[in-house]
Order: C-alpha cells, then structure tokens, then sequence
C-alpha cells in the first residue's frame, strides 16, 4: 500500500484540528464528499468516526476558520457543528 501525497503529509505547528459533530452516518455518505474534502489543499488529514453518536468528523487543517468545510457538507445535505474540544 502506497500513501497518497497528502496522507503523507506531517502535522504542522501552523495547522489547527477541528472536530465536528455530523449527520454521516455510513461509507456511502462518505464517498459523497470524499472528492470534495480532497481537493481542499488546506486539509492535511481527515477522518470521520461513524462508531461516536455524534458521527465525529476531525480535520487537521491550515484553515483559521473551519466555514469552508462546514459549508461542503451542508451543500450536500449533511448536518455539521463544529465541537469544542
């Protein structure tokens, strides 16, 4: 198995984690924005935690501000709020 360019990439000092709570609730709601989430270059890593009732979805990012990647999974019809950590 081969890492992609970004599954490679290391945590940064400069990057922030975010962590959401979702409406996600399976793989084939997943590859729904799986495309999307991959081209934001911003995004170092992402995974989603469909065993936590709240559907955690945790970036690791250079974004200051977590809108952009709220508003994707809204665009697609999904609930996301970011959660204090």
């Amino acid at each position: 198995m081969t890492l992609t360019e970004k599954e490679s990439l290391t945590f940064k000092k400069t990057d922030k984690i975010y962590v959401f709570k979702t409406s996600i609730n399976t793989q084939l709601d997943i590859n729904k924005i799986r495309d999307e989430l991959d081209r934001l270059y911003s995004l170092t890593k992402w995974s989603f935690d469909l065993e936590d009732c709240d559907r955690v979805f945790r970036v690791e990012t250079s974004l200051k501000d977590p809108t952009e990647i709220i508003q994707i999974l809204q665009d697609k019809g999904f609930h996301c709020e970011e959660m204090p950590y």
